[in-house]
């Protein structure tokens, strides 16, 4: 039988020996971890498929990176559109934190909809 595995004895049991290529050192962020979590919780086996034909770190890692440059470019606009200004920052350093934590959780909502539910 001509097979290109390599198998490991394990007592009675022949285990294939398995190994993923080497990945990237960078770390996944806060929205590739959210994108993982939704991929393992409701799409099993398109996870599954990524996990094992290797590309699933790589996907990880665009969509975190994706959603982080979507996040810079949609605060200034979410902040300005709210009244989020330098002047209110100085003049009522709360009011503008709150606006701010607003904006935020409003373009979270944009991204987990377009990108990590998806």
């Amino acid at each position: 039988m001509n097979n290109p595995m390599n198998y490991i004895q394990n007592g009675d049991y022949l285990i294939p020996d398995l190994k993923l290529r080497q990945q990237p050192e960078k770390t996944l962020g806060k929205y590739g971890r959210m994108r993982k979590t939704y991929l393992k919780e409701h799409r099993p086996i398109l996870y599954n498929q990524m996990l094992l034909s290797e590309k699933l770190y790589q996907h990880l890692l665009e969509i975190d990176e994706t959603a982080q440059s979507r996040l810079e470019q949609m605060m200034p606009q979410l902040a300005k559109e709210a009244g989020a200004t330098e002047e209110l920052k100085a003049s009522d350093p709360m009011k503008w934190v709150g606006l701010m934590n607003t904006c935020k959780a409003q373009a979270e909502e944009i991204l987990m909809a377009e990108l990590i539910n998806s």
